[in-house]
């Protein structure tokens, strides 16, 4: 696999066929493991029950595999992550509560810690990993949850003049304390009863900012 540059595998178009799920699901579990740099084709092709030549036939490139599965496993994690969001109105307490549960969900998860180390770990060799990353998860979490939030106010029930900052606001309550322990590796695992706690307190500062009751 070539190291070519960001710009010539962002170029190169990506051959897809029957065992294209399949490279991906193996490269995915070695990359989480063992990161960019400590991933070898031959782990990769092994992982995903492939021959190196039906590697390299899909992505002749090791940065192109990584970016790839980076987005794809971003794209899927936020769809999760934020169904809640696309199951129809109603009012904020309870909707965000479970928006903030799957929120904590992602961003606690061994997926969601692995993800923002690796993106601080290869920001030299990925500037645009970082982007990528951004654009195809929380910039997609983020623009849904605006979407809520307007709708919201448009019930009555929140009084968010900027929808847009409302919502970066409330991302990062539910980040709160648990997640800035987890990445400095002060613990492993957050138990539930700690997840709620973080949860309830946003929900509960950002309704007390924005609830229908106070100023706007």
């Amino acid at each position: 696999m070539n190291d070519a540059s960001p710009i010539a595998a962002e170029a190169t178009p990506i051959k897809k066929g029957r065992k294209f799920d399949q490279v991906l699901e193996g490269a995915r579990q070695v990359f989480m493991a063992d990161g960019y740099e400590g991933s070898s084709v031959d782990a990769i092709a092994k992982a995903a029950g492939v021959s190196k030549a039906t590697l390299y036939s899909y992505f002749p490139d090791k940065k192109l595999l990584f970016m790839e599965v980076a987005k794809t496993e971003c794209q899927s994690q936020i769809d999760a992550s934020i169904s809640g969001l696309d199951e129809g109105y109603e009012p904020p307490a309870g909707k965000l509560r479970r928006v903030g549960q799957q929120i904590m969900g992602l961003i606690l998860s061994e997926f969601g810690q692995s993800m923002f180390r690796m993106c601080v770990a290869e920001s030299d060799r990925f500037p645009e990993l970082g982007r990528e990353f951004f654009e195809t998860g929380p910039a997609m979490g983020h623009a849904r949850l605006v979407a809520y939030i307007e709708r919201a106010v448009e019930e009555g029930d929140l009084r968010a003049g900027d929808a847009d900052l409302a919502a970066h606001q409330f991302i990062e309550l539910c980040h709160a304390k648990l997640f800035t322990e987890m990445v400095f590796g002060i613990r492993k695992v957050a138990e539930q009863a700690e997840m709620d706690r973080v949860i309830d307190g946003a929900v509960e500062t950002f309704m007390a900012r924005y609830g229908a009751g106070t100023a706007a």
